[in-house]
């Protein structure tokens, strides 16, 4: 097996403290290491790796997968009961305490093969634990203590560990940062990927090109490896097509700028798969034809619903004095310099939307609508529906007693698309646009 620098690139310093706290096989480690960082900077990668390599005996579980304590205790028994090969035990272990967690974990660890060098269990996504009884987390983090075996329990976590302290106080663990990689590490790491045909100096031409677009708006490892994956086919083109040499970066530039920018457009999104992508390339075609998320400018709603939100947004960016002038015909004179105050300078849409009360609504709803509108229970399940979809929300307690109020909560393009749908010219009836 290669050495680990070559292994775990720029995580140098952070391999070299886990060596050092880890210690000799038979030497007591430390009894919890809780190890934090942002997502995809090398955590769960660096301790894997540093445990195979080094061959230790190690559990590791994910706690998404385990939505409760019993879960989550007999996966780490059965693997560590799997662990020692030569007694061949194939019964599952059943466990529902954590007290019956130590007795069996003392029973486990008896075999020579345990008991005379460090145990290691790894709990990522560390963070769900908190989600479950009171005595885990203090548990696990004097596993060592509890059982009077040489284990120590690794935490992988997002999150830091003062959200993790419980108010009665605990045994704290040894805190070790992963910080977020430099540009510089992105670089080098990323570049190490380079496909065996062609030179890593090609290849690394590659990666700065795609880390001066992306790294502004990402800097997650995993994203950009599957952006750079997806992307080198279309780079490589000219040099296929021998249109370009490798060392022609201008060329080759010109040809992949238009194809990243469109890219952008979809990092973490996944609107369309990665052959959709590929063929979209080949086809110079714009991956906006495709309907994703990003392409969604409106969405499916029933006729009704979509009067119901216009109604709403009216309600929220109109104040209420002007519904006489844009919703009722035969409202007389009012003129334009007492209708448009002077002092009211700033835009209704910079400031937010405004709460309204559900006669509002209505009484705008009925106004809008061409056709008699009955206020039936489907109009006020209808507006219920909105709220659970997070286009209108509730403001204030549903029992409140001068009826509920309500914020519409979409964007100013997004009801201008949904008014589309239904010949609305909603900007006529916006005070903003007057």
């Amino acid at each position: 097996m290669p050495p680990l620098e070559h292994v775990v690139l720029c995580r140098e310093a952070q391999v070299s403290t886990l060596q050092s706290l880890f210690g000799e096989r038979h030497h007591f480690s430390f009894p919890s290491i809780f190890i934090y960082g942002h997502t995809a900077s090398g955590k769960t990668y660096v301790t894997q790796t540093l445990l195979k390599t080094l061959e230790l005996p190690h559990v590791f579980v994910n706690c998404v997968e385990c939505v409760t304590l019993r879960l989550l205790l007999e996966q780490i028994l059965n693997k560590l009961s799997y662990l020692n090969a030569s007694e061949g035990c194939s019964t599952e272990i059943i466990c529902e305490t954590f007290n019956d967690f130590v007795r069996l974990f003392k029973q486990i660890t008896t075999v020579e093969s345990l008991k005379t060098q460090t145990v290691y269990i790894v709990l990522d996504k560390a963070e769900y634990l908190r989600d479950m009884e009171a005595n885990l987390l203090p548990g696990f983090l004097r596993l060592q203590e509890l059982t009077d075996r040489n284990v120590t329990v690794i935490f992988l976590s997002e999150i830091i560990w003062e959200k993790f302290r419980p108010n009665t106080g605990c045994f704290e663990p040894f805190v070790l940062y992963f910080p977020d990689y430099s540009i510089g590490n992105l670089q080098k790491i990323l570049s190490h990927d380079h496909p065996p045909e062609y030179s890593a100096d090609f290849y690394a031409a590659y990666i700065n090109i795609l880390l001066g677009v992306f790294y502004t708006v990402c800097r997650d490892l995993k994203e950009l490896r599957h952006l750079a994956a997806l992307n080198f086919p279309k780079y490589c083109e000219p040099v296929v097509k021998g249109e370009a040499g490798e060392r022609d970066t201008r060329k080759l530039w010109r040809n992949i700028e238009p194809h990243l920018k469109k890219a952008m457009q979809t990092v973490y999104l996944r609107e369309i798969s990665s052959s959709q992508w590929e063929k979209l390339q080949k086809e110079d075609t714009d991956p906006g034809q495709l309907k994703g998320l990003s392409a969604y400018t409106h969405v499916e709603l029933p006729y009704y619903s979509k009067f119901i939100l216009i109604a709403a947004y009216l309600a929220s960016y109109n104040p209420a004095r002007t519904d006489k002038r844009f919703f009722l015909k035969h409202h007389g004179k009012i003129k334009k310099t007492n209708f448009l105050k002077k002092h009211e300078k700033t835009s209704n849409h910079l400031l937010g939307p405004k709460s309204f009360p559900l006669d509002r609504l209505l009484a705008i709803l009925y106004s809008i609508v061409d056709s008699r509108v009955a206020p039936t229970a489907n109009i006020f399940s209808q507006i219920t529906s909105l709220v659970t979809l997070q286009l209108l929300s509730l403001v204030g307690h549903d029992d409140q007693l001068d009826g509920p109020k309500y914020k519409c909560t979409v964007s100013l393009d997004f009801i201008r698309a949904i008014a589309r749908t239904v010949n609305f010219d909603i900007i006529k009836y916006l005070y903003d646009f007057l």
